[in-house]
């Protein structure tokens, strides 16, 4: 028997953590979300992750049994201190460190700090969240050793046994809009693969500039900027081996 029967999801409302999401209704009998406010550009996820919750209890009656309580946290601070393109109204580029100026530095560090203190006190064992290393920026705080290191600074800082649950670290976006699609065959619900991808194309957000007016074949959004990008590349590779 698993000694992880609950699980608290970093969830955005965007393609990435609905995955994770429904990753984690899969594998745990206890589901909690958490998302944080931090004065991001594309604020406009702050209600699709809402909408994203309410969708999935409906359409997937299994997994709403397993889905408890939502959480938000307000981390104003984050986008004081952070001088980025998803915190500014500056445009996206490259910086001289090579890293794109969309990183907000510490931003997964805090994140994850959080989520685990509030996982303690809600007797939660299990942290998920969709870093990855094959379809990233090169985001320093999104590698498998920064995960691997802030898992064990945390079970040491709150002498707590937490395990840090990254599904989406070694696939990319075809792979990861895929993963939707099995785990939403394997829900018991009928025409729950379809329905789940559908789901994440009409209700997700992911475009950095908060865009829900243009409808792309893979979801709502600019089309231009590099989440947009990411997410278009992602959907034809899923789409040309379906």
């Amino acid at each position: 028997m698993s000694l992880h029967t609950s699980a608290l999801v970093l969830f955005s409302g965007g393609q990435d953590s609905t995955t994770c999401l429904a990753h984690a209704l899969a594998r745990y009998p206890r589901v909690e979300t958490i998302g944080f406010d931090y004065g991001q550009r594309h604020h406009i996820e702050m209600q699709a992750r809402l909408t994203v919750l309410r969708e999935l209890r409906a359409q997937f009656p299994q997994w709403a049994e397993r889905l408890g309580d939502d959480h938000v946290l307000d981390l104003g601070v984050l986008g004081k201190v952070s001088d980025t393109s998803l915190t500014r109204e500056t445009a996206f580029k490259m910086e001289a460190s090579g890293l794109p100026n969309t990183f907000v530095p510490g931003r997964n560090l805090l994140f994850l700090t959080l989520a685990a203190a509030l996982a303690y006190r809600r007797g939660i064992q299990v942290i998920v969240t969709g870093v990855c290393e094959t379809d990233f920026s090169g985001y320093p705080d999104c590698r498998d050793d920064t995960m691997k290191a802030l898992q064990v600074a945390l079970n040491l800082g709150m002498d707590h046994r937490f395990l840090i649950d990254t599904p989406l670290m070694w696939i990319d976006k075809a792979q990861t809009w895929q993963m939707a699609r099995e785990l939403g065959e394997a829900s018991g619900v009928a025409g729950g693969g379809d329905a789940l991808v559908q789901l994440i194309v009409e209700h997700t957000h992911t475009c950095y500039l908060g865009d829900r007016e243009h409808r792309q074949d893979w979801g709502y959004g600019c089309g231009t900027c590099p989440a947009c990008d990411l997410r278009a590349k992602g959907w034809a590779r899923f789409r040309a081996q379906a």
